[in-house]
């Protein structure tokens, strides 16, 4: 579901953690390059370069984020099921440079192109993604022309 590469970013970084449903797996990295991986085969920190994920590096069966916006952390929850079935939810907080409305208005189009049911939710949208998961955008604005958000799907 989700795409990315990384690239040296400058004095802010990704924060981006992953979780597994049983705990016997995790990893993070901070924003400041700090990466912790703890595994029943390997526990350790290393420090890697910073990353700043942009709208480039992120993608939800084919939408990126709204042009021009950068992520501030990504947090990925695996869970799965003895049946098989996989209930993860994914959790990105990203800023953008525009509106909320004009936001909202962007993904909405562009997500419902690519067969998402989602409709109004406050500021934000509110739906399923085209594999019937549960999705929500929640927007807020941030100043001139600016938004904040967070996608949370599963």
């Amino acid at each position: 579901m989700l795409a990315l590469t990384a690239c040296d970013g400058g004095s802010g970084g990704t924060s981006i953690s992953i979780n597994s449903s049983d705990g016997n797996a995790a990893g993070s990295l901070d924003g400041n390059g700090e990466a912790m991986i703890d595994t029943p085969f390997f526990k350790g920190k290393v420090k890697l370069p910073k990353l700043q994920l942009d709208a480039s590096d992120f993608e939800m069966n084919g939408v990126k984020l709204y042009p021009g916006s950068t992520i501030g952390a990504m947090h990925i929850d695996a869970q799965d099921r003895p049946d098989n079935a996989r209930d993860g939810r994914v959790r990105v907080t990203f800023s953008s440079p525009a509106a909320a409305e004009t936001v909202r208005d962007w993904f909405s189009a562009k997500l419902t192109a690519a067969d998402f049911k989602v409709q109004p939710h406050g500021s934000g949208l509110i739906g399923k993604t085209d594999e019937g998961q549960p999705f929500l955008l929640d927007l807020k604005p941030a100043g001139a022309s600016k938004a904040d958000g967070v996608i949370t799907i599963g």
